[in-house]
Parts: structure tokens; sequence; C-alpha cells
């Protein structure tokens, strides 16, 4: 199957280092794994690929059903694992951290239903049922739930493209509620058959370049509000949208502008103090709630001269009231709905997932990111019932959240508990509050969402991921933005299929003083072994890439033959592949190397392959392949067969 017994040669070939051709070098047989049936590979494959975690290790070895029936219902309610050991010490900074994410909560609540194109109060809603259920089943402690921009934002454009929530606003609401539902069926589903690997295709420079270009367009939508525009278009492109702001401009206010910029400074200057001062994260946190009360209390003083300051109006009272009268699974729009449903749906998970591991890695303990993904997906199905749309975790809330020191997922319970008492009995306050102050709170929200330094940095790592982001961005600035997230994706999916199908291929030389081969242009002291090319092939060899390995190890020979001929070198007489990174193997891939290996004995050329890993050892030698390349076919190391068939040249007469 490969090597002989082991044995002992010494290295004399006179054009090897020192380091392969002075001393002696054990040859050790390359052996296959462990015999297991078909069905034992299957399971441990799946396993692998489902449960990386071992979700069930904690149920092992326990003594009785009872303590299993236990563990059981703290792996389905997280809440019950740290409830048994609150405290009031825990509680005190649980509703110092709740209450300030409240005063956060409400004003953005308001302004993203309204980036939704959804009444004001939807927002609200969505701040009171979804952090509750978030509260019994996520396991993040320092999770803020609730409405966010970029799954507003996306709601918002893509059902604005069909139906107009002026024209028709119940069915713009029941799509929104539908949409909303399918949401949280496919987070959950995600969640509970495992697959959250589907979410991983939103790489991070796709996601750098959409959050960039969503924040440019969002904010150049708000200067309908900061400019007091009536008739402005629901186009969600860069053109349109600034071809609206001066077409317009016999309706701008100027009461509005004064209001509205001087404002959004007075905002912007407490999230720079905050940034700068991280001690004083108070200061942004309550600058949207301050801005909602002083406004509110501008517009009501003026409101006999200020009319052209246009505000939110009666706002209901009362808890959610029910809408799974609302949702509709048939008609002409239901495609919409769920089309919807799953980008948005994939876009807050990817958020609230990120978020939730940022501030878990900061406080040093894990959150499971299948038990968030049912934790999200049971909060907006339940959410699409109590007149909610899309929730997850926000950043910006989180980040207030874990400032004011929360301790626990009571947090939310907290904050849903201050909106419960503005459902019930402050709503009349914000009949005066300002159109624009909204407008504000959104682009002081959504301008945080630019990273330059992240573009930066990927311009410097990777060209590629560059690209995908700079399509992702203009795609979002000049197309629309769910064309400018599938482009990106797209672009991501290109990326991974392009590693998979040209894969790298190294010439490896030995490192002076060492038994250690590496790629030669990496250690310029690497030194190649006369006679030998060494090559390294550093993926799986698939059917999408043999073709490509056989043409290029076939190429690197050609120009191995001409560089010895040309510098008067050594005959080339052995290709040895170092398959140490090659994972995987198909039967395609054996296919290849059988071919290839009659292509290079024409040539007077012996094929050689170096430690292959267990499973493609195993599947090389059921293929029978082995048997074709003899006993000096198959090494441990190079350096191992450098060695070996060094001494069998020195030994033929």
């Amino acid at each position: 199957m490969g090597v002989n017994s082991t044995t002992t040669v010494n290295k004399i070939q006179s054009g090897l280092p020192m380091s392969v051709a002075s001393s002696p070098l054990e040859i050790h047989n390359v052996r296959l794994p462990p015999r297991r049936s078909t069905s034992q590979k299957l399971r441990q494959r799946l396993s692998d690929i489902f449960f990386p975690d071992d979700p069930l290790h904690r149920f092992k070895n326990q003594p009785s059903w009872l303590v299993k029936l236990m563990l059981g219902v703290q792996c389905m309610f997280p809440i019950f694992q740290w409830g048994p050991t609150y405290n009031l010490s825990l509680f005190r900074s649980d509703v110092i951290s709740g209450l300030t994410i409240a005063s956060l909560a409400i004003p953005q609540g308001i302004s993203y239903a309204k980036l939704a194109n959804l009444p004001p109060i939807i927002g609200l809603y969505s701040s009171f049922v979804p952090p509750l259920i978030y509260s019994l089943l996520g396991s993040s402690k320092h999770l803020g739930v609730g409405p966010v921009s970029i799954a507003s934002l996306v709601m918002g454009s893509m059902l604005s493209e069909t139906v107009s929530y002026t024209q028709d606003p119940i069915l713009y609401l029941k799509l929104a509620f539908t949409a909303t539902f399918f949401a949280g069926v496919f987070q959950s589903s995600l969640g509970i058959l495992r697959l959250g690997f589907v979410i991983d295709f939103l790489s991070k420079a796709t996601l750098v370049g959409f959050m960039a270009g969503a924040a440019i367009i969002v904010s150049l939508q708000q200067l309908k509000g900061l400019l007091g525009i009536v008739h402005f278009t629901s186009k969600m492109q860069i053109i349109p949208v600034l071809a609206s702001v001066f077409k317009q401009k016999d309706e701008w206010s100027w009461q509005t502008i004064v209001l509205g910029f001087g404002f959004l400074a007075f905002l912007l200057i407490t999230r720079h103090i905050s940034l700068r001062k991280p001690n004083l994260f108070w200061v942004s946190a309550a600058a949207p709630l301050a801005s909602v009360i002083l406004s509110t209390i501008l517009v009501f003083l003026l409101r006999n001269k200020a009319h052209g300051i246009a505000i939110i109006g009666e706002l209901p009272k009362g808890l959610n009231p029910p809408s799974s009268n609302m949702l509709f699974f048939s008609g002409p729009y239901l495609a919409l709905a769920i089309k919807t449903g799953i980008v948005t749906g994939i876009l807050s998970l990817t958020e609230g997932i990120a978020v939730g591991r940022t501030f878990a890695a900061l406080k040093n303990y894990q959150v499971d990111g299948n038990k968030e993904m049912m934790a999200i997906g049971i909060m907006n199905i339940a959410g699409s019932c109590s007149s909610c749309y899309v929730t997850t975790g926000s950043f910006s809330r989180s980040a207030v959240n874990y400032n004011a020191g929360a301790q626990t997922a009571v947090s939310n319970i907290i904050m849903a508990s201050a909106v419960l008492v503005t459902l019930l009995f402050l709503m009349p306050l914000f009949y005066y509050t300002p159109n624009v102050v909204l407008a504000a709170i959104i682009i002081t929200a959504v301008i945080g969402l630019i990273d330059y330094q992240a573009s930066y940095k990927l311009w410097k790592v990777d060209k590629l991921d560059f690209l995908a982001c700079m399509c992702s961005f203009f795609g979002v600035l000049f197309i629309s933005v769910p064309l400018g997230l599938s482009i990106a994706v797209a672009i991501s999916v290109f990326k991974i299929l392009l590693h998979v199908s040209r894969p790298n291929t190294l010439v490896l030389g030995n490192i002076p003083g060492t038994t250690i081969f590496h790629n030669v242009n990496q250690y310029r002291e690497a030194l190649r072994i006369p006679s030998f090319l060494i090559l390294a092939v550093e993926s799986p060899i698939y059917f999408a890439n043999s073709t490509y390995l056989q043409e290029r190890i076939l190429r690197w020979v050609r120009e191995e033959e001409e560089h010895i001929k040309a510098n008067n070198g050594s005959k080339l007489e052995c290709i040895i592949l170092d398959m140490t990174a090659v994972t995987a193997i198909d039967t395609s891939g054996i296919d290849t190397l059988c071919e290839l290996r009659k292509m290079l004995e024409k040539r007077s050329l012996q094929l050689v392959l170096a430690n292959p890993v267990g499973s493609v050892m195993e599947k090389l030698h059921q293929s029978n392949i082995l048997d074709s390349f003899g006993l000096k076919g198959v090494y441990l190391t190079v350096a191992e067969a450098v060695a070996d068939i060094s001494s069998s040249w020195k030994a033929q007469p």
C-alpha cells in the first residue's frame, strides 16, 4: 500500500543539502485510518457538519432522567440557567441598564418604523413584545432587542417597490406583518435544523459595503424630513433621491431646516463625546429622548407660528393589538412577503448574532448561535401576531446596555416595561413631536454604519474582498438595496468557487539545517533538491479543480525542465506531491492522479505522494490506485521520500 516495513537508509546523495543528505533517516509506513462502516462514517460526518459544538454533551453521564429533564428545560429556556442564582445586586444593575436603553429604544422605535414606511406606533409595539420573548429564549446577557435600521430600510424599500404605503396602507401593513412572520419561520428553521452556515455567505466585506451604501441612502432619504419636503420620491437610488431634493426646492421650510439641523448637530456632538470618552456613553444614549422631549415642547410652544413643521400627530394608546388576522398565505403578494421576509431575516439574524458574540467575547462567555437563531425567529413569529415588524439585536442598543452595566437579559424586561408604561399612559405626549427630529435621530444612528477604516483594511489585505465591498456599496447606491446585496453575495460565492476551482500550488524547497520543506518564494533560503520537483497542493482535490490541477502540475514540470535546461542542471527524474493540505479527494481527483502518473511515466518521470491524510489515504486504497504507484510511491513526509528515492538511485549501478 505504500512503503515497506520500517527501514533505515543513508542519505548520501551528493546533490542534497547537508540537512537531508548527511544523516540517516527512518522511513515510516503510511497507514490507513481505522476501519469504519459506511454508517459510522456518515454519522461522524453529519455530526461534524450539524453538531460541531456537541450540544448533547451536558446530558452524558447524568444520574437520572429528572436531571436530564432539567438540563433540557435550561437548554430551551436559558433563563432557567441563571435564574436560580439571580439576586438583588444583579437586579439593580439590570434596572439601570434597562431604563437607559429604554430612553434610546423609544425614539429609535418610532424613527425606525417610519424608515420602514410603517406607522410610528408599530416601532413601539416592536420594542415591547420581542424583548420579553428574547429574555426567555436568548443566550446573550447584553443583547438589546428591537427594530434596527438595516432591516427597516430593506423592508421599506422592498415592499414599497410594489405596494404604496400611502395609497394602500392596510395592504402594506399586512405585507409587513406577513414578511415578519416568514422572517421568523426562516430564522427559527435555521436554528432547529442547525443550518446557521447559510448566513455565512454574507461575508464581512459584503456587509461593510452594504451597510455603508444603505446608510448613505437612508441619510439622503431623511432630507425629506430635514428640509420639510412634502412630495418626495419613494425610490431608493441616489440619483432619484438627489433629483427629488433639488426638484422640490420650493417646498423647503426654513423653520424645519433650522430645527432639524440644530438637533442633528446636537445628536452628532453627543455621539462624538461618547466615542471619545466611553465612560460618558449615557450622553449619546440619552440624546435621542432628550431631542424628542425638547423638540416636542418647542413645537408645542410655537404651534401657532410654526405651521410649516410636520408633526407625528395622534398615536393610539394601549397594548399591542393582535395581528394574526392580518397575516395572509395566498394571493398575488405572497411571493413578495416571503422574499422580503427571507432577506430581512438573514440581515437581522446576521446582525443579531454578530452583536451578541461581540459582547459575549468581552465578558468571556459563549453565545449559542443556533439558540440565538431560534430565539430571534420565535420572537419574530410572535411579533408578527402582535403588531410588530422584524426585530433583532441592535448594536447601538446593545452597546448602551453593556456600558450601562447590564448583567442578564432582565434588562430587556425592564426596557419592555418602560415601553409598556409609555404605550399605556404617555402616547398623547408625542402628538407634537416633529418628524424632522426623527429624521435627525435616524441619520445619527445610521452614520455609524459607514466604516471607512474597515474598507481601507479590506483594500490592504484582500483586493477581491474589497471588490465585493465596493460592488455591494455601489449596487445599493445606484441600483437598489436588494439587488446591491444580491450582487455582493454573488461575488462572495464567486470568490468561494474561485478558491475551490483554482487552488494554490507551490514549489517547495528544503530549509537548510532541517528536514522541513517550504515554499521557495516565501522562504528565500529554501533550496531546491536536484532531480526533484516538489509541489504542494493547498486544497481538496475535487471534480471542480481536478482538471486545473492536472494542467497546472504539468506546467510546473515543463517550466522546471526549461529551467534545468537553461542552467545545465541535473535531469528531472521525480515529482513529489505534498498532500498535507489535501483534506479530501473524490473519484475525479483520484482519476486525475492516475492519469497524471501515466503521463509523467511516459516522460520517464516518477510521481510520488507524500503525507496523504487519513480520509484521502483510505479512498486511494479503496480505488486500488496505490498498486500502480508501487512500494516507493507513497511516503509519510517529503524528507523521507527524498531520502529513500535518492538512496535507491545511488544504489543503482
